[in-house]
């Protein structure tokens, strides 16, 4: 098998695609503990994520925050590691997934 692109995913959008399949009930039970949005308010967090056009903020960065949902500063650094942001760039990310 060869991998012909890599693209990061939510574990929201990992339980939609997996929520028909039955012999994949060890994974849907961890999802099912895990996911603390549904898909559609993912897909907005995500969308307002993108829409502040960070160049620091990558991808991956994006699927992360939606996935941890980090409430203080400290959280939001550990999903930074390869960055710094600033203060206001953090606050900027912290004003949206306080919505949430």
């Amino acid at each position: 098998m060869t991998i012909l692109q890599r693209t990061p995913v939510t574990l929201a959008e990992v339980q939609s695609i997996v929520k028909n399949l039955e012999e994949k009930k060890d994974l849907k039970e961890y999802l099912k503990k895990f996911v603390k949005l549904s898909k559609e308010k993912v897909d907005a967090l995500t969308k307002q994520i993108r829409e502040l056009n960070n160049p620091k903020i990558k991808e991956k960065d994006v699927v992360k925050i939606a996935d941890f949902l980090p409430e203080t500063h400290e959280e939001l650094n550990k999903v930074f590691t390869e960055v710094s942001l600033s203060e206001e760039e953090t606050n900027a990310i912290l004003n949206i997934t306080k919505k949430y």
